[in-house]
């Protein structure tokens, strides 16, 4: 976020430089730690009586780049308000989670799909044609999530073996049981045929390329464990 900010900094102030020295004056007060143009409008070119006309235009433009700014700060601002760090996110999987991943068992199926399993659950196995509820955090290779239950704050259903997941969700969610946790390394023709289009803060997937899920088997309805 940092970078995102001082690029587009470098972007409004040349934008900025553009502009009348009234108009750069105006959004000087309305965001002086963005555009510092107090420098700019030293000189022949500031206005005698700080009345000069601007056209639409030139206001389109300044409006423009106060919006922009709003949208990159305003996320930040919100987070550090609630006293949380700005890119924290929820995870099945955390850091001492990960910590301990390198020292589990890997298990490749004949398929290509590869899991190792964080925790163990209890109770039964969901068959094909369960349902499962589950939550999950959908990642790239490289860690960045482009999906997440955990974000939406309910878990996700499906019909197992009924095709309404990804060929890999659906294969490795079987032999879980409720209260596992499973990470999945998802290989690209067990995948998204069709890739996954970018969203705000969240990557692009492409086509038929590898992913990663963590998985956690909240319960499957009509088979609960025996108390």
């Amino acid at each position: 976020m940092n970078f995102l900010l001082q690029q587009h900094s470098t972007q409004s102030c040349q934008i900025c430089q553009r502009l009348p020295c009234t108009l750069r004056m105006r959004l000087q007060g309305r965001q002086a730690s963005v555009l510092p143009v107090r420098a700019a409008c030293q000189g022949s070119e500031a206005p005698s009586n700080g009345t000069a006309h601007l056209t639409r235009r030139q206001l389109g433009l300044a409006q423009t780049v106060l919006l922009a700014t709003a949208a990159l700060t305003v996320r930040p601002q919100i987070a550090q308000a609630a006293g949380l760090p700005v890119e924290e996110r929820k995870m099945i999987c955390d850091a001492d989670c990960q910590a301990k991943l390198e020292s589990l068992q890997m298990v490749t199926t004949s398929s290509g799909l590869k899991y190792k399993d964080i925790v163990t659950g209890k109770g039964p196995e969901p068959p094909v044609g369960y349902q499962v509820v589950a939550n999950y955090v959908a990642m790239t290779p490289q860690g960045k999530i482009f999906d997440s239950s955990l974000d939406r704050g309910s878990p996700y259903d499906f019909r197992v073996g009924s095709g309404q997941v990804i060929p890999g969700l659906d294969e490795g969610i079987r032999g879980m049981q409720p209260g596992g946790v499973r990470r999945l390394y998802i290989p690209g023709n067990l995948a998204f045929p069709k890739g996954v289009a970018s969203a705000a803060g969240r990557p692009r997937v492409p086509p038929s390329s590898a992913v990663v899920f963590d998985v956690q088997l909240v319960y499957v309805p009509g088979l609960e464990a025996d108390e």
